[in-house]
């Protein structure tokens, strides 16, 4: 009785290792990962995509690599090229390459994102900022964003890893340097308007010169047409209803003498 009671025990104590160890064969990769076989301790270069992969228990590991589009946001510091202190806050999107996602476990790890993409980040960070004044970092800012992209790809994709995307959130520089950017703007701002103010006047000028030249103009026509008038009414008030008989010497009728009459 006792000896039925052990080997019960002993025979469900192998059935639990055995069926821990079947379950424990197969590692479920899902989509946007692959698999990393690691078997004691050594990579294998064999990698695993998606699906149900076969491992053997407890001497081979399955480590799971994401392949996805990740986003990782860093704060950097740099100094401009006018040696003005620059605050950045960078959004950066990259993911591992599937086909080298092994080789870049074997020669960096897990952590490559603090061993590799990170201070890849800060250097070139710092080596583009360098090229530009603290003014020209705002106003070329998707330049500047390029050219990063162009230096944190050159010095990662040698472990396998692709910058998708690479964006400046925030620049952030000094409180010396912000008042003296918000005294330039203030200042271009009361340029301006003084130009307008200006170009306002001047057209007012020329309105004015013009109403007053037709205003000269309408009066001219005025005086015109009132010593048209009083000719006239001279004339007709002096005229008896016949012709005169009397020409001058030259044969040519002066009617300014005929009204002076």
């Amino acid at each position: 009785m006792e000896g039925n009671k052990k080997r019960i025990i002993i025979a469900t104590v192998v059935g639990i290792v055995l069926l821990s160890c079947f379950v424990g064969s197969f590692r479920v990769i899902n989509s946007g990962e692959v698999g990393i076989r690691v078997r004691l301790g050594k990579v294998i270069s064999t990698q695993m995509n998606e699906g149900i992969n076969f491992k053997i228990p407890l001497v081979e590991k399955i480590v799971k690599m994401n392949i996805r589009v990740q986003k990782v946001e860093v704060e950097a510091s740099s100094a401009s090229k006018d040696m003005q202190d620059v605050k950045l806050r960078l959004a950066i999107n990259y993911k591992v390459g599937a086909d080298k996602a092994t080789e870049l476990y074997k020669t960096v790890g897990e952590k490559y994102k603090d061993i590799v993409l990170q201070p890849a980040i800060q250097e070139s960070v710092k080596a583009v900022t360098s090229q530009y004044t603290a003014e020209e970092l705002i106003t070329n800012r998707s330049e500047v964003s390029k050219k990063c992209i162009e230096m944190l790809q050159g010095k990662i994709e040698k472990y396998g890893l692709q910058v998708e995307d690479f964006n400046i959130t925030n620049f952030d520089f000094s409180q010396e340097f912000n008042k003296a950017i918000e005294e330039k703007q203030v200042a271009e701002q009361k340029v301006l308007t003084a130009k307008q103010e200006l170009e306002k006047s001047k057209v007012e000028a020329e309105r004015r010169i013009v109403e007053a030249e037709a205003e000269k103009k309408v009066n001219e026509m005025k005086q015109q047409s009132l010593t048209d008038n009083v000719i006239k009414e001279k004339f007709i008030a002096k005229w008896d209803g016949s012709l005169p008989t009397v020409v001058g010497g030259n044969g040519i009728f002066n009617i300014n003498d005929f009204l002076q009459q």
